[in-house]
């Protein structure tokens, strides 16, 4: 059995990422910790805790950072509607907070059990930065940490540089990636082209007729149509679901490379852009392997396969 902590800000595409590590066999999803990123800290509680519920679990939920380390919060009502899950505004979820300490909770959970846990981040990396702040060790203790975050071949989806997670905090981002920590990155255009799910592929989805496959088509509503009205992509992207795909399944990922990645954290035009020294010009030790390409039809079926 893999045991993970998920850290999530959670909206539409997370809560389909968790839904799928939930369901998934031989997988004990043991914490989900919520920072701050696509929408306000209380309501990414309120959206894992619901999705929590939708897979008939009882994972435990922490509240973590409520703004990044330096700068102000902003948030991505633009893409996944004001409640961040496609406005569909689903009741409150029945079981409570676990806990609304969830940095030391990072740090005693993996601390409790050095080279057990995985790690997989969907959101602004805030709490982890904070947590290796409190802990150095974490960074080791971590048998393996996947992050959803970055572009690897720098085309952004909040700048032309810089993709949504990394840029709301790119100070907690570069203290990650200078950790030490083992990481995979899985950059968000992982889930574009081939990787969208096109109008057919969403229909055969409502078509399984399970609670969990409506759910996950209906609240990312909004997200379908900012992909179309705003990135332009022929269907629906879900970064975090294909980042999760790559975490569940290694294989998921058919071309990647170990490489020094820096976050940039100055320049407003570069803000949380991720360089990758695909050429190793720079003489740096890698610090991330990079997924670089993933076959869609693998990660199509995963994501088939949690929802019947």
């Amino acid at each position: 059995m893999r045991r993970f902590i998920i850290d999530t800000d959670t909206a539409s595409d997370d809560a389909v990422a968790i839904l799928m590590a939930l369901q998934w066999p031989h997988v004990q999803v043991e914490a989900i910790t919520v920072v701050s990123g696509n929408v306000p800290l209380q309501q990414g509680g309120i959206n894992a805790r619901y999705t929590v519920e939708v897979c008939g679990k009882e994972t435990p939920v922490y509240l973590g950072a409520h703004r990044p380390l330096v700068r102000e919060p902003i948030f991505a009502h633009f893409f996944h509607g004001e409640d961040g899950m496609g406005n569909m505004h689903y009741p409150p979820p029945r079981r409570p907070l676990a806990g609304t300490q969830a940095v030391q909770e990072l740090v005693r959970r993996f601390g409790d059990a050095p080279g057990e846990i995985e790690l997989v981040t969907l959101g602004p990396l805030t709490n982890i930065a904070l947590a290796l702040r409190l802990e150095p060790r974490l960074a080791q203790w971590v048998k393996h940490c996947t992050i959803m975050g970055g572009a690897a071949n720098t085309i952004g989806n909040i700048t032309p540089a810089a993709e949504y997670n990394m840029w709301v905090d790119p100070e907690a981002a570069k203290i990650v990636f200078e950790s030490g920590m083992n990481i995979t990155m899985a950059g968000w255009e992982l889930c574009r082209g081939e990787a969208n799910l096109s109008v057919a592929e969403m229909a055969m989805i409502y078509g399984f007729g399970t609670e969990r496959a409506k759910f996950a088509m209906d609240c990312n509503k909004s997200a379908y149509r900012a992909s179309q009205d705003w990135l332009h992509d022929p269907g629906l992207g879900l970064c975090d679901p294909t980042a999760m795909a790559v975490a569940l399944d290694p294989a998921v990922c058919v071309r990647q490379g170990r490489h020094f990645v820096a976050i940039a954290t100055q320049d407003d035009v570069t803000r949380g852009m991720t360089v990758v020294d695909a050429l190793g010009v720079l003489n740096q030790p890698a610090n991330a392997t990079v997924c670089f390409e993933i076959d869609p039809q693998r990660w199509k079926e995963m994501l088939y396969r949690a929802l019947r």
